[in-house]
């Protein structure tokens, strides 16, 4: 099991009221899974996917990385396990204007610690695993929308984390370039990447092989 949720509330204090915005989830992962977390605008999808992704902690109830209980670690060993064990890829690519393509995905990499020999090698590895490898030397200005997120996904995979997490993947992308970013995530799932996709698109939730749904907070199984 990659991720265990159970009973997860979270609650956000707005003046002198509580504001219950994650009502009982659970939610089981296994390791080789893909699977889409489709909502509306406030439905409590991004609170759902900042927990999983260890950036908040829920106000109660046990989320589970591997076996392990995240919201019982300290700030410092939570930004070693987001670090370590999550691949994030987001809406906006947000890459670095002055690096290239390889500087772009072996950057994460040195806050892990790896030498530089190693980060250059793993980063071009990556960035051929997403069909890019003519391209690593290419700045972010000289790529498309699709290459850029191509990038991003070469640098989400880089350090081989135990879990992707993808928020509105093909949100910034046009059609044509959000089908091709669709088929490298079924690639890397084929190939044993656990996947969690974020989503408010049908469409795009249909690629992945469950769908849960989330509204008002609750969260239930689509597919």
């Amino acid at each position: 099991m990659i991720v265990e949720i159970k009973n997860v509330n979270k609650d956000y204090i707005q003046g002198k009221m509580s504001v219950n915005v994650l009502k009982d989830i659970n939610l089981s992962v296994d390791k080789g899974e893909y699977i889409a977390i489709m909502g509306p605008s406030g439905s409590g999808k991004t609170t759902l996917m900042n927990i999983i992704g260890c950036l908040d902690v829920q106000t109660s109830g046990e989320y589970l990385l591997e076996n392990q209980d995240v919201s019982k670690v300290n700030d410092d060993k939570m930004s070693d396990i987001r670090n370590q064990k999550i691949g994030f890829v987001f809406q906006q690519f947000h890459l670095l204007p002055k690096l290239n393509a390889m500087e772009n995905v072996a950057l994460p990499l040195l806050y892990r610690g790896y030498e530089k020999e190693e980060r250059m090698k793993l980063a071009s590895e990556a960035l051929e695993k997403v069909g890019l490898g003519e391209r690593k030397k290419f700045m972010p200005n000289q790529l498309s929308g699709g290459q850029c997120q191509r990038v991003a996904i070469a640098r989400a995979i880089a350090g081989n984390p135990i879990l992707l997490l993808a928020d509105e993947p093909t949100g910034a992308l046009d059609t044509k370039s959000g089908e091709q970013v669709m088929e490298l995530f079924k690639k890397l799932n084929d190939e044993g990447a656990t996947i969690i996709m974020i989503t408010h698109e049908q469409e795009i939730a249909e690629h992945a092989n469950k769908i849960y749904y989330i509204r008002d907070g609750m969260l239930r199984k689509e597919k």
